[in-house]
């Protein structure tokens, strides 16, 4: 079977590897003139920084990301994180760090809660498990159910961290397919090379197998006869094959073809998928600012979300005898047009995060409109599916339920393989 793919990021590279090895005939079409898109790196002064996610696995090795990698033979380490997550919090139960603060861990949080609260937690996260809560905001749930400000910062925390947006804009039952797979997948790693050791890995397997990869080709047209893609259009010539996947969302897929009947629910689904945005500082530093190479929470800050320091796996993302740190706070889309104040804010926060500590901001990048964090923010995710058949999208804007960032984007490519099977048995 001829399958052409729309994009060679993580989505796009996925699905090709993984139907490369089957033997399916593979082209993919990639209009920047490198692979990888958002999950690889960019060299700048010695520092290996990545072009969107933190070089940082959410379930490391043991998650859909990590097991799909491993399934398909992609020669990629992923160093488990430990401690997975540390939060920051005031040492004197002030609001802010600027009076000092400790650190505990993201499996010790609930200890500093009352009691009673302790108890009803305890009891909640069971129910939950088995009743996930329908049409109520994450920050709702928490509000009616935890009466503890610490949990709603924590929870902001998080959620900017791991999803980029604030707890008001996750739907509650989202937030628990993400804890239901921290229960079954563990916690967080680190790529060995960052995200590039990982897309390159899986370009190596397409092109062993005897894929092709496109660079600088944008496809400018979708085939599309009797409702069934039929190939694409990428610099003027046509390449046709049985099957399309796209990994550049439903929208711009959307745009790429011309149908005989509008499908309105879908439409609308587009319409109501809206694109999370972010913004990472990244840092240089002669000695270790965390310590570790978990991730760090910082609940009390203005912006900044959570940091990590990838260097403490894996050196060599930095010139010799330096350190590399990342710090993500999530913007919401009232503030993007404001992101010089919204970055200020968060190099405020890291001086009360890193106070006495000797650091140099190296690169601070933005993600939002055609550049964002995820194409579609977690809980609007639309199916892998379109109107058309044959023609299937994957990526960041079709990630499958409780994914976090590039685990729900190997979640959307592994349903997206079993669709195909099942619709396109030779």
């Amino acid at each position: 079977m001829k399958i052409n793919v729309i994009g060679a990021g993580l989505g796009g590279l996925l699905s090709a590897a993984s139907l490369a090895i089957e033997g399916h005939e593979i082209e993919v079409f990639e209009r920047l003139p490198i692979t990888g898109g958002r999950f690889t790196n960019i060299e700048y002064h010695g520092f290996s920084l990545s072009t969107g996610a933190l070089h940082m696995i959410p379930h490391g090795s043991t998650g859909p990301l990590g097991n799909l990698l491993k399934k398909i033979g992609a020669d990629a380490e992923i160093v488990p994180c430990k401690p997975m997550a540390m939060i920051r919090i005031p040492a004197d139960g002030s609001n802010n760090y600027k009076s000092g603060f400790k650190d505990i861990s993201f499996n010790q949080y609930g200890s500093q809660f009352s009691m009673w609260n302790r108890l009803k937690l305890s009891i909640l996260l069971i129910t939950t498990r088995r009743w996930p809560p329908k049409n109520i905001s994450f920050e709702n749930w928490i509000h009616k159910y935890l009466d503890e400000d610490s949990a709603h910062k924590t929870a902001n925390s998080f959620c900017g961290w791991a999803l980029s947006l604030t707890n008001r804009d996750v739907p509650a039952e989202e937030a628990f397919e993400i804890f239901e797979n921290l229960y079954r997948y563990g916690g967080t790693g680190i790529p060995k090379g960052g995200c590039k050791g990982v897309t390159d890995a899986l370009v190596e397997i397409i092109r062993s197998n005897g894929g092709k990869i496109h660079k600088s080709t944008e496809v400018s047209r979708i085939i599309v006869e009797n409702n069934t893609s039929r190939g694409v259009i990428a610099d003027g010539k046509k390449h046709y094959s049985d099957v399309v996947i796209s990994n550049i969302g439903h929208p711009f897929t959307r745009d790429l073809y011309d149908s005989d009947t509008i499908n309105s629910a879908y439409e609308e689904k587009i319409d109501n998928a809206k694109p999370s945005a972010g913004i990472k500082i990244c840092l240089a530093a002669d000695e270790p600012l965390i310590g570790h190479n978990g991730i760090l929470l910082t609940p009390y800050c203005r912006r900044v979300n959570g940091i990590n320091e990838v260097t403490n796996t894996d050196p060599n993302l930095a010139p010799a005898g330096k350190h590399l740190v990342m710090a993500h706070q999530s913007v919401q889309q009232e503030k993007i047009d404001k992101l010089e104040e919204e970055i200020e804010l968060g190099l405020q926060d890291l001086k009360e995060v890193f106070p006495n500590k000797k650091y140099e901001v190296i690169l601070t990048q933005s993600y939002y409109d055609g550049w964002p964090v995820n194409r579609a923010s977690s809980g609007s995710d639309i199916d892998n599916t379109t109107p058309i058949n044959s023609l299937y999208v994957v990526g960041d804007g079709a990630k499958g339920k409780g994914g976090i960032e590039v685990e729900g984007v190997a979640l959307g490519v592994m349903n997206t393989l079993d669709i195909i099977k099942q619709q396109h048995r030779e």
